[in-house]
Parts: C-alpha cells; sequence; structure tokens
C-alpha cells in the first residue's frame, strides 16, 4: 500500500479533496488519514468468473495534515509519505493556479535545504578527516538545491539516493498536480503543461455520504464521467510508476501493485516473501485473454496460460500462479 500525502496553501481545498477522495470526514487541527479501495472493474469480472470467496482491492492511504508545508508536523507527516498530491484552487476571480504550484515547491524545496543543511554539517564532523560518500550525496543535494532544483528533477543517482533514505527529501518524492475545479470549469491549459489531473472536489465532498451508485449518477449529472478518486490513483500510479497484477481462484480474487518493469520473482514476492525466495516459475495469462476465454480452466485447455520464468517482466494486468518451493 502506498501513501499520498495532499499539500496545499490554504482555502487550496485539499480537505475538501481528502473528503471527496476517501467519503471521510476531515477534522481540523489533526492529520487526516484515510485508507480507500483502488476501483477496478477487473476484480468483480474475475470473482464472477472463478466464483471467488473474496475480493480484495488494492490499497492507497491519502494523508492530509494541518498546516501542510508551513508547519513542523506537516512536514514529518509528509516525509513519510510516498507521493505528493499538490491541490491548486482554480476557480474564483482571484484564482492563481501557478502561482500557488510555485509557493507549494518553493516550501517543500526549502523544508528539505533546511534539514540536508543540518544533515551535512553533522556528516562532516562525523567524517572528520576524509569525506566519505554520505558527504558526497548531501553536499550534490544541497548544491541542487541551492540552483532550486527539486531533487527529482536533479538525476540523484541510486547510491545518493541511498544516503538520503533517512532524510526522506520531499522534492524527490513522486509529485502529481490537482487541479480543483468547480463545475463547468476544466483544467487550465498553463496546469495541463504540468500534466495536472482534475477534480470537482466540492461537488463530489457532497456525495461522500451517498451509496457510490447514487454518487455516480450524480456525478454524472453534472457532467463528471470518471470520480476523482480514479483520477487521482490513476494519476499517483503513473508517478510512482506502478502497475497491477491480479491473482484470482476459487479461494479468492486480488489485485496486488509493483513497480513496472519488476521481474516475476519480485511480483511474487509482493504477494509473499516466501514466494518470490522459493520462485520456481510463474503461469501468466492476461486479463483479457481469460475473460475472452471465459475461465481459468478453459484457457488451461486451449493452451493460453503461458509459463514464465525469473526474467519475465510482469505486465499490467496480468493474472499470476506462482509455483514455488521453500
Amino acid at each position: 500500500m502506498k501513501d499520498v500525502g495532499l499539500v496545499g496553501v490554504a482555502y487550496s481545498g485539499k480537505s475538501t479533496l481528502f473528503t471527496a477522495l476517501t467519503r471521510a470526514g476531515s477534522h481540523g487541527g489533526q492529520a487526516n488519514v484515510a485508507v480507500v479501495s483502488v476501483p477496478d472493474e477487473r476484480l468483480q469480472v474475475l470473482t464472477d468468473m472463478e466464483r471467488s470467496a473474496k475480493t480484495v482491492a488494492a490499497q492507497v492511504r491519502f494523508v492530509d495534515v494541518p498546516g501542510g508545508v508551513s508547519s513542523a508536523q506537516g512536514i514529518a507527516k509528509l516525509r513519510e509519505v510516498d507521493a505528493l498530491a499538490v491541490v491548486l484552487r482554480c476557480f474564483g476571480a482571484d484564482a492563481a493556479p501557478l502561482d500557488e504550484l510555485e509557493t507549494v515547491r518553493a516550501e517543500l524545496l526549502l523544508a528539505d535545504l533546511g534539514v540536508i543543511e543540518s544533515a551535512l554539517e553533522k556528516a562532516v564532523k562525523k567524517s572528520r578527516q576524509k569525506p566519505g560518500p554520505e558527504v558526497d550525496a548531501l553536499q550534490r543535494a544541497k548544491e541542487a538545491l541551492d540552483a532550486e532544483t527539486p531533487l527529482r528533477d536533479a538525476d540523484v543517482s541510486d547510491e545518493d539516493a541511498v544516503h538520503l533514505r533517512g532524510i526522506a527529501p520531499l522534492t524527490l518524492k513522486p509529485e502529481v498536480v490537482v487541479a480543483n475545479l468547480e463545475e463547468g470549469l476544466e483544467v487550465p491549459p498553463s496546469l495541463a503543461e504540468v500534466g495536472a489531473v482534475g477534480v470537482y472536489a466540492s461537488i463530489e465532498a457532497e456525495t461522500a455520504e451517498m451509496d457510490a451508485d447514487e454518487a455516480r449518477a450524480l456525478l454524472e449529472e453534472f457532467g463528471v464521467s470518471q470520480p476523482g478518486l480514479e483520477t487521482v490513483i490513476e494519476a499517483c500510479y503513473r508517478a510512482l510508476d506502478l502497475i497491477t497484477f491480479l491473482t484470482t481462484g476459487e479461494d479468492e480474487t486480488r489485485a496486488w501493485e509493483v513497480r513496472r518493469g519488476a521481474k516475476a520473482p519480485e511480483a511474487s514476492g509482493v504477494i509473499h516473501t516466501d514466494l518470490e525466495r522459493g520462485f520456481i516459475r510463474a503461469e501468466v495469462i492476461g486479463y483479457d485473454e481469460l475473460v475472452a476465454a471465459g475461465s481459468m480452466d478453459a484457457a488451461k485447455s486451449v493452451g493460453k496460460i503461458r509459463v514464465e520464468g525469473k526474467e519475465y517482466e510482469v505486465q499490467e494486468g496480468d493474472i499470476l500462479h506462482v509455483r514455488f518451493a521453500v
């Protein structure tokens, strides 16, 4: 499960967005945290096909902290998340979303600069005679931040990232830009250029108490074809470079997240560490192929299930059955 922190200036609507995404209330003065299931229509199709006793969706945890990047508590909480969603107000005569984006990014950068300068000073004192790789990594990070370059844009090496891990730099985390819209508006071209996704937070927050089907019907009346939760999660998955693979059978149909490019043993390890350690092979079929076949048994009977080894790169929508020995 991945954690996504909501960030925004005052009155950007990030707490309203939290309610819209999670269907949970937002409480002032304290961190708001809620876990939501990742919408995936494939799960019900597979559950019905295999008559699974249980269906389990992938999950995302959203975090909204009071004060955001302007408070020490907010900074500490945001350092724990996997990605940041920057919420920008795009309605009202005085809306200035690009200015808000610049403000948030500057605050994140300054927060990182402060903690990295402190860490660098300590590392230099600790090394005394000969600076080691930690000092070098911190120095390179400081130079990038001094040049007002977010660390995600600074080509941080894997080795340097290891030394920065304890600091959890905010500007190294993947970023999603969310345009908070009102009825009748679309994502401004200036934000579209930076890859922003649009969500009608105030409209969707009003549906938080409704049944999911009722909420979707109401949103469609307002011209909202895709709920904000799906929009934001899809953007977060892209930013985190994640894909979804599936497992299905009589006991359970389940969605799993794994980094794009992961080999079969790594994906197996997401299910259970024993599967990665004792991986032998994976029986694989794509979701569309399985649906076309009608069932796993039917797919096996016509030879549609492939046997893949340790070098197989798992694809979006793959359905895996792992053979292993411990």
